[in-house]
């Protein structure tokens, strides 16, 4: 018998996060061994008029095909790939990989020919422009154990967070969206970081259910060459299959000028990888009333619980400062005082403290409003 609380994730997946409407074609993609969500998604999809297609891969195949793959077959591989995802008009991605760390030791060229002809094009340009698309993990024993929780404790923990009202969540975001939508100048001070910026006549977007579950952030972005000063991430984040941690950035005019973590070679080759890299794409406050600690997943990680993240590389469309990279690297900073604390101002107003909004209009995004 189902699970019915993987019953009621798909149909809001299908129904709420991508409104599968009849006719539409829509891609599930299946990363790793678990079969039974992808099957409700199908069912669901299906029930909606839509057509499913699925895609199954595993992580330690896509290893040994990079490792001895050519530039020439990954242009190939992602032509065939690119004319499937254009005939897509929605994308649900599951990703249930046992080992977080399986591409870690697929040398730098490799993964820099993969981000670029692979990546780059199907996936920024194509499926993020171009199709309702909504990416989520699954509950497994390896994340679990990256939560430092049993595999029960685990779901149930999951369920709570992918299940949340997100409509209700929503509606709770517009007086932040609002207020980012007006904001010229913003700092950041936290342990480590003190951090100036403009986001004036960017915009804002809320997040809430229909790009990510779990979800719950309003994302913005500097203006390119407006960030100046130092931050110093607190959260590990993994990129290419390697854990980074105590990432710390300075910026000079927009730009990384130095960059330092527990790996900083392999940390100056990614934002080497073009000029874009070393520029910042996205500022977001992340808000999950269930998210309180870091599990090196960024699906989750970017949306803790007073938290916010600054990323390198590219920009999306919605709040676009012109930066363009094969980089977009959500990297995590928590301000909630167990993390050393922090503020966040807007035009020299104090606008959320030790992760906690402080403003009336705010509030509403605290952790006991939205649960």
């Amino acid at each position: 018998m189902r699970d019915p609380r993987m019953q009621k994730l798909a149909e809001n997946l299908v129904g709420y996060s991508i409104d599968v409407q009849p006719g539409e074609n829509v891609l599930i993609d299946m990363i790793g061994s678990e079969r039974e969500l992808a099957k409700c998604l199908i069912e669901e999809v299906a029930k909606k008029g839509g057509r499913p297609f699925v895609e199954t891969s595993d992580r330690s195949v896509l290893r040994s095909m990079l490792m001895n793959a050519t530039e020439e077959q990954i242009k190939l591989w992602a032509s065939f790939d690119l004319k499937r995802m254009e005939a897509m008009d929605g994308y649900i991605a599951i990703r249930a990989g046992e080992n977080i760390n399986s591409l870690a030791d697929v040398p730098s060229d490799k993964m820099n020919l993969y981000e670029k002809y692979y990546r780059h094009p199907i996936h920024s340009e194509q499926r993020v422009k171009h199709t309702k698309w909504v990416v989520l993990r699954y509950p497994n024993d390896s994340m679990a154990q990256l939560a430092n929780m049993s595999t029960e404790a685990f779901e149930d923990f999951y369920f709570n967070v992918c299940n949340l009202d997100y409509a209700k969540m929503d509606k709770a975001m517009d007086p932040l969206a609002e207020l980012m939508s007006k904001t010229d100048r913003v700092r950041i001070v936290s342990p480590g970081t003190d951090l100036t910026f403009s986001i004036k006549g960017i915009g804002a977007e809320k997040c809430s259910g229909q790009k990510n579950i779990p979800d719950g952030e309003v994302f913005s972005c500097p203006v390119r060459e407006s960030v100046q000063g130092t931050i110093t991430y607190n959260a590990p984040s993994v990129y290419s299959g390697v854990t980074f941690e105590n990432i710390k950035f300075t910026f000079k005019d927009g730009k990384i000028v130095e960059a330092t973590s527990n790996n900083t070679e392999k940390l100056n080759q990614i934002l080497d990888m073009d000029e874009g890299a070393r520029y910042i794409g996205e500022f977001s406050l992340g808000f999950n009333p269930y998210i309180l600690h870091p599990m090196k997943d960024i699906l989750f990680d970017e949306k803790i619980a007073g938290s916010l993240h600054f990323t390198p590389g590219q920009a999306y469309e919605e709040t676009d400062n012109g930066n363009r990279s094969v980089v977009h690297w959500d990297l995590v900073l928590i301000q909630r005082p167990e993390y050393g604390g922090g503020e966040v101002y807007f035009d020299d107003r104090l606008i959320r403290k030790d992760g906690l909004f402080v403003i009336p209009e705010l509030e509403g995004l605290n952790p006991e409003n939205l649960k």
